[in-house]
Order: C-alpha cells, then structure tokens, then sequence
C-alpha cells in the first residue's frame, strides 16, 4: 500500500506501533527550521510596525489603514491580516511592542542607579518621557482624539499597556532589589506607570522636571523598603 492510500487511521496506526524510518526523521521539522520560522516571524511583524511608526508620524492612527501599513512595508493586505487578525490586533501587538522598548530603556537606566533607589527612578523616568517625546506612536495619541482608539488601549485598566508594564516594571524593581516586598515592588510599579503615562500623554514640564517630582513623591518610600544598599 502507497503512502498516498493510508488513511488517517492507519497511519495514526503506523506511528504508534512502529519506529520512525530514516527517511521519516529527515521528514521531520528540524529545530534550525523552526527558529528560522520564528526569525522570519518576528521580522515580518517588526517590518509592519516600523512601517506604521513612519505612517504615524505625519497623521492620525484613524486616518491611517491597514492598506497603507501593508503597501509602505510591502507586503498584501491579506499578510497582515493573516498575522494580527484585526486592525484592533495590530494596534495592541504595536503598542505592546513600543512598550517592551521603552521598558528596556527604563531596565537600563534603572540598573545604573541600584545603589540610589530615588536616583535610579528619576533616571527611569526621564528616560521613559525623553523616549516618548520622539515615539510617533505616542505623538499619534497627543494628536488624537479618543474616537481614534489608542488612547483607550494605552490608558484603561482594561486595555493591553497598564497590566504588562505595572507587571514588567515590578519585575524589573524585583530583579534590581529583590528583597523588597512583592506588595511594595507592585504598588510603585503601578503608581508610578499610569502616572507616567499620564505625563507622556499630555507632558505639562520638561522630562527631567517631572522626573525628579516623581522621584520626590516615589524616592523616600523605595529607599525605605529597600533600605541601605548591600546591607
């Protein structure tokens, strides 16, 4: 019997009661291929939102299309929604995307400042708003009304941003000082995320002047829990 005249029964059949041939493990997906699958992935998707952080930078999101985003990265119209589903998929994995950079940024400024814990927040802040000064996403928003749906997904509880940047910054603080309470890493996470945020959103002062109030209001408390560095 060919291989093309197995049913489905048979060949589950096959797979249980016998060992796999040589020519049925050359068959089978090799690691490398899966990670260059991966590879091909992320860069696809990297490749569609830098495309539309150009498009964001001279209009609206609600006047920019998933058309426009596809054609300036070039790719059809049906690839991109083969990969994120809906144009509401697409926004949340962009968003998602600008908010693990602006936490790498943070991390770092972060890690630079461990022995001074008021110091390496005002760094982590500045950071974060010098970044989204320049982040045509977050210029998008400003811009924006909130008819246009990213402010929703950047400011509600409910949205893709609070919850895994509250989330990643607590591990970020739990990493840098881990015998801080998890309770204490959390309640400076999230207050200290929707109120930057906040700021990026409709910034009032120049960063480093917002972030040294930050660290006024946030700074004492870290110290405190995290008490003398090394001790």
């Amino acid at each position: 019997m060919s291989g093309r005249d197995v049913s489905l029964t048979g060949l589950v059949s096959m797979m249980l009661t016998r060992r796999p041939s040589a020519a049925n493990l050359d068959a089978m997906p090799k690691p490398r291929a899966r990670r260059f699958a991966d590879a091909a992935r992320e860069l696809l998707r990297d490749t569609l939102f830098d495309a539309a952080s150009e498009l964001l930078e001279q209009r609206s999101w609600s006047e920019t299309r998933m058309a426009d985003i596809a054609k300036s990265a070039g790719v059809s119209r049906q690839t991109l929604y083969k990969e994120f589903g809906s144009r509401q998929g697409f926004a949340q994995a962009y968003i998602l995307r600008e908010a693990d950079r602006f936490l790498a940024g943070v991390h770092k400024a972060v890690a630079e400042h461990e022995d001074d814990p008021k110091a390496a927040l005002a760094a982590a802040v500045e950071v974060f708003l010098m970044t989204a000064a320049e982040e045509p996403l977050i210029m998008a928003i400003v811009r924006g009304d909130a008819g246009d749906g990213l402010l929703s997904y950047v400011t509600n509880q409910a949205g893709p941003v609070l919850g895994y940047a509250t989330q990643r910054l607590g591990e970020i603080l739990g990493e840098i000082w881990p015998k801080v309470p998890e309770h204490s890493v959390g309640l400076i996470a999230e207050n200290m995320v929707r109120l930057a945020i906040s700021h990026a959103a409709s910034s009032t002062a120049p960063a480093k002047e917002v972030a040294d109030g930050m660290a006024e209001l946030f700074g004492p408390y870290l110290e405190m829990v995290v008490g003398t560095p090394g001790a």
